[in-house]
């Protein structure tokens, strides 16, 4: 996206006059600049974004092929393979045509220079006239000629047309596929290699036959053909070379089909091109977007069909909350959130909806049964209330998205089926011969390397079927970093010369050098032999990067077939490959194998629990964590070595140093997060322990096998046979977790899809103007600003105690968001008017009106939260009543709503301080200690505390809450079902020295502003267990306090 310095005086036209001449400065040297002189630049990039100097000075020429334009390239593409006669007939009649244009425009030139040559009288002039004659016969001629041809081309034209759906859904699927880079970086493809699969997908299905008979009657005639040889071998000279075009003219069949079948075959040539083009894209697909692609690819069809409207298909998709909802009765409360009813206010608007008499109605009327539905298992398939009973499938998907988001993974998958076929869900497993056939000599693999995944095995199993080994020197293997720029890019050419492969694995690591890889693969296809293939790996960009960082340039990625082969990630898979790890040779080299094997099978599910509670998001690892086989490879060496050591010195098995070696070492060395290295060293504690030998349980329904009895083998056999179905609670999970991991990965599908398609699937819409009702609608409840010159007006100095400083804080921070918001919205109407430039920023902020989501500069100004930007106003509008009430009070409420606050931890900073001044204790060790009480309703809070603060807006995950009896502390249970986030009772949250805190039947529970968890902790909470319970159990569940219910 920059231009070299050195030929920018050319591009800005910095010329220097030289008596006549114009030179120019290229470097140190001046070159004289010629009139005639022109310069074109071309890029390779998508969708460059060049600076303003360039654009000023430059024609930008947008060359990038149209949706409508590819549509008649692929119609011509598929005519031509279907109907190899028709487009050689049309392409010699546009010749023809072409060939007539050129005889009239000469016949046109003689006469002119004829008449202009002529003298005397040009009636005398026989010749001329006999010419003039002529030219207007050959004229006419002409004329019948082209009015045939034009007659002839539109039969042509009008029998290609039939075609022209196969176009139009090429276009669509290529235009998706463009689109896929907004998912991630790898997903970069080239309107070559998208040609080639389509003309795949037609051969694959094609009804052209060879003409057998004639091959026969060519075969019959070879004698003849001797004897003439025979006797005059000119004669026979020429025949052979006749008889080869004879044959290229009538090698195949075309069979012409009209009406119904022409129909029919149409519909077969959409389907298989559709099929060809999304295992294509498929195959070099991450396994979290293969659901998200086909599911967009599908909508798309539909609205392309006119089967959805592009109305219907947006509210599915970005599922908007009315702006001014009905009050949600008291009946719908307990189930159903305030953004959950504006959500389905708006579904009001769509027709299949409106048939069934008002939804909300209807919600209200038969509360129980929407209720029943609701509480449903499986959603997608109960039956739903009498009211919307006969909707469509489709329509069903809109209920799903708003109530039950963690069950639209499987209504998507049910729909693709019943829509496109199982081939669309059902993947096969990954065929490295078929997607060589697929390859030619210019188009390089490249595999995305995940942990546990080696394509290089695969790769030398193909190469040894085709003779082509590291040993017969036709395989080069290297590994790139840092020295093997020039021996990889040597290989590279010589491989291509010979015929040979050669695969350049983790190419990632090489950033600077990938431009040079870039320019060698487009010089070696001049003279790449034909077998040659060129292997590429790279792992996908960290959690640190981002799936959209530019890793490898697109030029590479483009020319490449993509091969994404993720291991399954589910607990048996894991642990099998965990175990693979190690063979009876590794047994046999420890000498207490007893120990080894029980421990060995232990650390491997744990290697597996670890790997797998990633799905689980936030309440599984606050971060993702890059646990590798290397991990447990070393762990592995490490069990040996410590158990020999044991052994040589007669001591026993040192249990304390095994776990702090795994957990602090190995697998803690990734772990930044205090809480997550915590849930690690727990996992080892209740896997690691002398139990092991006495057949403990690893896992719910899974028992270490006795070690005496059991060898390597026999534990492999073990993981096939024994290994229960996999549920949240192998993990010590509850199934609530799966739920929000479900929740989650819903929602995540249509916000994806909103941000690649742009909302409606057929392009994303740029009318800002349709933001402007919910500006009004937000406008008119925005709250004016605090006026604190007249709230500090009211404090002598005596007032500022750390709970009234907190409240002016909290006030400061609140009127910058409120003037930030304000200020925002009237730019962006004063935009909408005309009356102001539109800005990237009024842009933004437009778009996240109409998609219901918080504006990122809002979002920087506020504190963090999860919520859309519906429930996130009305969040905001509560914070500022309560803002509103402290500052009028000036002093201490009854009960702070801990939730409605940017900082809270401040308020509980201020807690102890007040607690230290007034017990005259240093505030470096003091601690809030918290007490919960069996009431949910500041109503029924009567003044302030005896002692601390009162708190309320808690909300726990990963757990239940059972209230006491009578003034008894209650205490942290089981989950109920689908209770995600269940409502904690009023705290006293009061200070205390750290030497009297008691954690006795006590759980260390951490409380997080939001679901997200991580860099969002705000406090460690004391949690009451019952006396028969053990702390490990919460911490493994992932259990924890959160101040917003997302």
């Amino acid at each position: 996206e920059t231009v070299e310095a050195v030929i920018m005086p050319v591009v800005s036209r910095n010329t220097i006059k030289r008596g006549n001449k114009k030179v120019v400065k290229l470097g140190d040297k001046e070159i004289v600049l010629k009139d005639s002189f022109r310069l074109f630049m071309q890029t390779k990039l998508s969708n460059p974004h060049y600076p303003p100097e360039i654009q000023a000075e430059t024609t930008v020429i947008n060359f990038t092929v149209t949706e409508d334009g590819l549509e008649d390239q692929l119609l011509f593409l598929v005519v031509k393979l279907e109907r190899p006669d028709l487009a050689k007939k049309k392409s010699e009649l546009i010749q023809q045509q072409n060939e007539f244009k050129v005889t009239l425009a000469q016949l046109e030139a003689l006469l002119l220079e004829k008449l202009a040559n002529a003298e005397g009288d040009i009636l005398d002039d026989t010749e001329l006239i006999l010419s003039l004659e002529e030219a207007k016969k050959t004229s006419d001629e002409v004329k019948e000629k082209v009015v045939y041809a034009q007659e002839t081309e539109a039969k042509i034209n009008e029998t290609s047309e039939f075609y022209r759906p196969t176009g139009s859904r090429g276009s669509l699927l290529f235009f998706l596929m463009c689109d896929l880079c907004k998912m991630h970086t790898f997903y970069k493809y080239s309107l070559d290699s998208f040609v080639m699969v389509v003309t795949r997908a037609v051969n694959s299905v094609t009804l052209r036959k060879p003409k057998e008979p004639k091959q026969e009657k060519v075969e019959e005639e070879k004698p003849e053909g001797e004897d003439e040889d025979g006797e005059d071998g000119e004669d026979g000279g020429e025949e052979k070379e006749e008889e080869p075009q004879e044959e290229e003219e009538e090698e195949e069949e075309i069979i012409e089909l009209e009406g119904k079948e022409l129909k029919q075959r149409v519909v077969v040539l959409e389907n298989v091109i559709t099929y060809f083009v999304f295992s294509y894209t498929r195959r070099g697909l991450l396994d979290a977007d293969k659901l998200t692609v086909v599911s967009m690819m599908l909508f798309k069809i539909l609205l392309r069909a006119g089967k959805v409207s592009h109305e219907e298909n947006t509210i599915l998709i970005r599922a908007p909350p009315d702006p001014n909802p009905p009050p949600i009765p008291d009946m719908a409360k307990s189930w159903l959130t305030e953004t959950q009813w504006a959500q389905m206010k708006s579904l009001e608007s769509v027709d299949a909806f409106k048939k069934s008499g008002k939804l909300l109605e209807s919600l209200e009327q038969d509360a129980l049964g929407w209720k029943r539905w609701f509480t449903e298992e499986k959603a997608e398939i109960a039956d739903l209330p009498r009211s919307v009973r006969d909707l469509t499938p489709y329509h069903r998907l809109f209920l799903l998205r708003i109530l039950r988001p963690d069950r639209i993974g499987g209504a998507l998958t049910q729909f693709i089926t019943d829509n496109l076929g199982t081939d669309y869900i059902e993947q096969p497993p990954f065929d490295m011969e078929q997607s060589y056939q697929e390859s030619t000599c210019i188009t390089p693999f490249f595999f995305v390397l995940f942990p546990g995944v080696d394509p290089t095995p695969v790769i030398e199993a193909l190469g040894r079927k085709l003779s082509i080994t590291e040993a017969n020197g036709r395989l080069i293997n290297i590994s790139m970093g840092q020295g093997q720029e020039k021996v990889a890019l040597d290989a590279l050419t010589k491989s291509a010369r010979e015929g040979g492969w050669i695969m350049l694995q983790n190419i990632h690591l090489m950033q600077a050098w990938l431009k040079q890889l870039e320019r060698a693969l487009e010089v070696i296809e001049e003279f790449s032999h034909d077998e040659f293939r060129c292997f590429l790996t790279s792992e996908p960009p960290g959690a640190m990067q981002g799936k959209l960082w530019d890793l490898i340039p697109e030029p590479i990625l483009q020319r490449c077939i993509k091969v994404a082969d993720e291991a399954p990630a589910d607990l048996r898979s894991n642990l099998r490959r965990a175990y693979s790890k190690f063979s009876q040779e590794s047994v046999d080299a420890c000498l207490k194998a007893k120990e080894f094997k029980a421990t060995l099978f232990a650390l491997c599910f744990f290697h597996s629990l670890i790997s797998g509670r990633i799905k689980f998001g936030a309440q599984g690892w606050s971060k993702k964590y890059p646990f590798n086989d290397g991990d447990l490879t070393i762990c592995g060496e490490v069990l040996k070595n410590y158990l020999n050591n044991a052994e040589h010195l007669g001591t026993d098995v040192p249990w304390p140093d095994l776990r702090y070696i795994f957990g602090e070492i190995m697998y803690g060395g990734h772990i930044t997060d205090f809480w997550d290295r915590r849930v690690n060293n727990t996992y080892l504690a209740v896997l690691i322990t002398p139990e092991l030998l006495a057949g403990a349980n690893l896992c719910a329904g899974f028992k270490s096998p006795d070690a005496a009895k059991f060898e390597y083998s026999h534990y492999v056999k073990y993981i096939e046979e024994r290994f229960p179905p996999e549920i949240p609670q192998m993990f010590w999970l509850h199934p609530n977790a799966e739920i929000g991991f479900l929740t989650n990965q819903g929602i995540s599908t249509f916000k994806t899809i909103s941000e690649v398609s742009g909302g409606g699937g057929g392009g994303g819409g740029g009318d800002i103007s349709a933001a402007q009702p919910i500006i009004t609608s937000y406008q008119g409840q925005l709250p004016a600003n605090l006026d604190m010159i007249e709230i500090r007006g009211r404090l002598k100095e005596e007032d500022y105690t750390p709970f009234v400083i907190v409240s002016l804080q909290e006030s400061d921070r609140m009127n910058l968001l409120l003037s930030m918001m304000r200020n925002s919205m009237t730019e962006l109407e004063l935009g909408i008017s005309g009356a102001l430039n539109v800005t990237d920023n009024m842009e933004s902020l437009a778009n996240d009106l109409q998609t219901n989501k918080v504006n990122a500069l809002w979002a920087e100004k506020a504190y963090p939260s999860l919520k859309l930007l519906s429930s996130w106003f009305a969040d905001l509008m509560l914070r500022v009543d309560q803002l509103v009430e402290w500052t009028k009070l000036l002093a201490l409420l009854k009960s702070v709503w801990l939730s409605g606050l940017f900082n809270s931890m401040s308020f509980l900073t201020s807690n102890m301080q007040v607690a230290a001044r007034s017990n005259n204790l240093p505030l470096d060790f003091m601690v809030n200690r918290c007490r919960f009480y069996n009431i949910r309703e500041v109503s029924e809070v009567v003044g302030l505390p005896a002692q601390g603060v009162n708190v309320h807006g808690l909300f726990m995950e990963g757990a239940g809450w059972e209230d006491g009896k009578g003034e008894d502390e209650g205490y942290i249970t089981e989950s109920k079902m689908k209770d995600l986030h269940p409502q904690m009772p009023i705290c006293n949250i009061y200070a205390v020295h750290i030497d009297e805190m008691d954690w006795n039947c006590m759980y260390h529970c951490p409380v997080f502003s939001t679901s997200l968890r991580g860099a969002t902790f705000i406090f460690q909470a004391n949690v009451r267990m019952d006396p028969d319970d053990f702390e490990n159990r919460w911490t493994l569940a992932g259990a924890a306090m959160l101040t917003q219910d997302d």
